[in-house]
């Protein structure tokens, strides 16, 4: 298992379109992928799992990958999330 902390920087948080993209990002991997948030943890490649964790700017959260491609996984979602979800009107 992988395990990446990162922080959400963009405006939306983990809202709408960045949630969006992260569940169309976490289902390019056969790996199992969640994200946990305060103890609470989500299926990643749920977009209504990733919605009820509420996730703003400022917040940590962390991303598990386990699986034949975790390593892939993790990096992608975390430059995913570093790079503010491809959103350049997102700072």
């Amino acid at each position: 298992m992988v395990r990446e902390e990162v922080i959400i920087r963009n405006r939306a948080g983990l809202h709408a379109k960045p949630a969006s993209l992260f569940v169309q990002k976490s289902n390019q991997f056969v790996s199992e992928i969640y994200i946990v948030k305060d103890e609470v943890r989500v299926n990643a490649k749920s977009i209504m799992g990733i919605m009820i964790l509420g996730v703003h700017q400022g917040d940590a959260i962390v991303i598990e990958t386990s699986g034949d491609d975790e390593q892939e996984a993790a990096a992608a979602l975390k430059e995913l999330v570093d790079n503010n979800f491809g959103l350049a009107d997102e700072g």
